[in-house]
């Protein structure tokens, strides 16, 4: 199993980014996916989630409103659209999959996690 974010990069405070997560090895459509992300010294945060079956949502309160989740099944790819970028959302953003999940805020219950993508929003 392979998840590998991309999309990361540098932009300014109020700019947007796309990131997107390629999985493969695995039956996409049945993974709940997660992002989460961390900056050095701190535990890893959840950002959002999708269920595997439905495709519903749920956001941090901290990025309500500003990023979205979105799946596409036959590609095995899921995607964040981040608006609004603020300095406080610099980190580094992991993609994760849990089997049959709903998504949850817990980074144990994910089985699989790739190795990141760096975001950083200057002021």
């Amino acid at each position: 199993v392979q998840l590998v974010e991309s999309g990361g990069g540098l932009v300014q405070a109020g700019g947007s980014l796309r990131l997107s997560c390629a999985a493969s090895g695995l039956t996409f459509s049945w993974y709940a996916m997660g992002w989460f992300r961390q900056v050095p010294g701190k535990e890893r945060e959840f950002v959002g989630a999708i269920a595997w079956r439905g495709g519903s949502e749920f956001y941090a309160d901290s990025v309500k409103g500003r990023f979205t989740i979105s799946r596409d099944n036959a590609k095995s790819t899921m995607y964040l659209q981040m608006n609004s970028l603020k300095p406080e959302d610099t980190a580094i953003y992991y993609c994760a999959a849990d089997r049959f999940g709903a998504g949850t805020v817990s980074t144990s219950t994910y089985e699989y996690w790739g190795q990141g993508t760096q975001v950083t929003v200057s002021s």
